[in-house]
């Protein structure tokens, strides 16, 4: 059996001080992997050394986003999988054996940060909501949503450039966009070292509220009524609530009742016609016209 080829792709900007170190380290562990560093406007010699160190180097001309740099790197990648990491240094190049190991078994390999692993405890708390609903939307256990240590098969990688940001919110997409197509993601526990030098560029609050709509949003995409029932079952208790307690206070149905009642019986309505549109389009994508039987043609002998 052919042993599938590596690209390992590392977005940076402005990591000077450690992605020479990371490269080497990488270099001496997957001699044959292809390494792709992509250049995400750094202001210092990151891509100098980066490109000294061994690595393919792909600048971008100003700086656009992590999820840009990430998006440059699948266009540009040749190996069957791709394995994605931080070039800050909290990464360890010997992990990146255990991902390759549950291929081609598994479609996506995520590699899931521990409680100590994490920056503070706020942000610990955050990322576990975070994880929470996007468990719900997604219908499957998710240890870690926004890991940016992942290792994937590239084919299904293109298939959801369109839906990439560009922002560091790209894990987030990636993971319920596979889920959500039914393909298979395991999770591997690994450690990550404290960041060398700055602190994260994600931001708890702002990034958060990202994150939030992105989940929603994947989950309308995929399962729209994973997130329209729930909204309707709301709008229908708290009808019945009003209407409940209308009756008892003042013995009459109330407008404010009807027009919960009716918003709950539209958004179920709505969540059956995107659930419709959405199957559609699978349908679409899952059989091309390229791909379906071509029929006989009317008055013409088979066989010929």
């Amino acid at each position: 059996m052919t042993r599938p080829s590596v690209s390992i792709v590392i977005p940076v900007c402005n990591e000077a001080q450690t992605i020479g170190k990371l490269i080497a380290r990488i270099r001496v562990l997957y001699p044959d992997a292809e390494l792709i560093v992509i250049d995400d406007g750094s202001s210092d010699d990151t891509a100098e050394i980066a490109q000294h160190a061994g690595a393919d180097v792909y600048r971008h001309a100003y700086n656009i986003g992590n999820g840009a740099a990430i998006k440059s790197g699948i266009r540009v990648a040749t190996g069957d999988i791709l394995v994605f990491m931080d070039g800050d240094g909290q990464h360890h190049a010997e992990d990146i054996g255990r991902l390759l190991e549950c291929f081609p078994e598994f479609d996506m390999v995520v590699g899931a940060r521990s409680l100590r692993s994490q920056s503070s405890v706020l942000r610990a708390l955050g990322n576990a909501v975070y994880n929470r609903f996007a468990s719900y939307a997604a219908n499957f256990t998710i240890k870690d949503l926004t890991s940016g240590f992942r290792a994937i098969k590239i084919d299904i990688a293109r298939s959801f450039l369109y839906l990439l940001p560009n922002t560091y919110s790209y894990p987030t997409t990636l993971t319920l966009g596979v889920l959500r197509t039914g393909r298979s993601v395991k999770y591997i526990p690994i450690a990550t070292a404290k960041r060398t030098k700055g602190s994260s560029k994600v931001k708890l609050l702002k990034d958060g509220v990202r994150f939030f709509m992105i989940i929603t949003r994947i989950a309308t995409l995929y399962s729209p009524m994973r997130v329209f029932i729930p909204v309707s079952l709301i709008m229908f208790v708290l009808g019945m609530s009003r209407y409940i307690y209308t009756l008892v206070t003042m013995g009459r149905f109330t407008n404010m009742s009807a027009l919960l009642f009716v918003s709950s019986v539209i958004i179920f309505m709505m969540s059956l016609i995107s659930e419709q549109i959405t199957q559609m389009r699978f349908e679409r994508r899952a059989f091309p016209r390229t791909m379906r039987r071509k029929e006989p043609e009317a008055n013409q002998p088979e066989g010929r």
